[in-house]
């Protein structure tokens, strides 16, 4: 029997990164809605007011998104960014010059938002001073979804990217069009800057994030990378043993030699799966299974959304089945337990061999 069991760390993932996307392309919508406002656009069906509201709605709703991106991120333990990382940029142990990028942004879209509340306080030069200084917040903030994002690779989003580029070079030229009163060199020195802010860009995404290996160079801890230090990753497919209806564990504390066999295949949305199975011998008697699935890593190992680890003693009707507790290069950790409640803490330690073969030890002990 195949199949997986969505756990509350792949929710969160999953909405962190929709959450990221989204928020990118409503501050696209409200850039160019920004920018259409300063022309005084307006038409038949939809008079200025009604621009300067969606404006403003859109840019509500982005500031949302991006809460909720934060919000998401932070609470997914996987990686160590905590609270402060969301507002002070630069200091996060994971990835910390492209995930302040998005502190950065985030930062200023609240300096948006609060200036535009305190607008008859703080005065309308110093609002339009703050409001265009947000404009800033989109590059910054296309930026930090290429460089920390784990889609920089996938086709959807660099579609997704391209658009944005589009629309908001669209609305630049739109507004330099309808702009009589600015000179020639005005318009050439901007839409020069445009273009070379987005082939600069295009640019930098060919030769960093599409790249092999962007995970790490980019500031990705070591330990997060999943990388194994022999010739490849741990990486194990998913397929969840039946579930036992009565199994006897070893009692007490055990130690045994296990050898087996890795397997490796793609699977659907661009995830890894590849299956480690061995048998073990010594203080237990029987067969192991491991399970990991997640999204590839530049440089080899996996982001694991998903795993199982089950053993199966000999003679057993049936398995006992767990979930990753802890994965360091070739050292797992993890808790397993039958239906009669009978619970054992393992620990695997493997040294990967030629052809896809593995050895290594099986140790464990019984939880209280």
């Amino acid at each position: 029997m195949t199949g997986i069991v969505a756990s509350n760390g792949q929710a969160l993932w999953y909405l962190t990164r929709g959450s990221g996307v989204v928020a990118l392309l409503l501050l696209t919508a409200s850039v160019f809605l920004g920018v259409a406002n300063t022309t005084r656009w307006k038409g038949d069906r939809w008079p200025r007011f009604i621009v300067y509201g969606l404006h403003r709605n859109i840019t509500l709703l982005a500031v949302t998104f991006t809460a909720v991106h934060v919000v998401t991120t932070i609470a997914d333990s996987f990686a160590p960014i905590g609270f402060v990382d969301a507002f002070i940029p630069f200091l996060s142990p994971y990835r910390p010059f492209w995930l302040g990028l998005g502190a950065l942004a985030f930062d200023l879209l609240l300096a948006l938002i609060l200036t535009s509340f305190l607008r008859r306080r703080i005065g309308n030069r110093a609002w339009r001073l703050v409001h265009w200084l947000a404009y800033a917040a989109w590059p910054v903030a296309m930026l930090h979804s290429l460089g920390t994002g784990s889609d920089a690779r996938a086709g959807w989003l660099l579609f997704l990217a391209v658009l944005c580029g589009i629309a908001v070079l669209a609305a630049i030229l739109w507004r330099l069009l309808r702009t009589p009163t600015a000179s020639p060199e005005v318009r050439l020195g901007a839409l020069a800057g445009t273009v070379a802010v987005l082939v600069g860009l295009l640019v930098w995404t060919a030769n960093g994030p599409l790249q092999r290996g962007w995970a790490a160079r980019a500031g990705t801890p070591a330990r997060l990378l999943g990388r194994a230090p022999a010739r490849r990753p741990i990486v194990v497919a998913l397929q969840p043993p039946p579930p036992a209806p009565s199994v006897d564990l070893p009692h007490g504390r055990f130690t045994a030699q296990v050898r087996g066999h890795l397997r490796e295949r793609p699977t659907e949305r661009g995830l890894v799966v590849v299956s480690l199975d061995g048998l073990a011998t010594g203080g237990f008697h029987g067969r192991l299974h491991v399970a990991l699935r997640g999204f590839p890593l530049d440089g080899g190992g996996v982001q694991m959304t998903d795993s199982v680890v089950a053993i199966l003693p000999r003679g057993a009707p049936a398995w006992s089945s767990g979930a990753v507790t802890a994965l360091e290069g070739t050292r797992i950790e993890s808790d397993v337990a039958n239906s009669d409640g009978q619970n054992v803490r393992l620990l695997i330690d493997l040294q990967l061999g030629s052809e896809d073969t593995f050895t290594g030890s099986l140790t464990g002990h019984p939880l209280s």
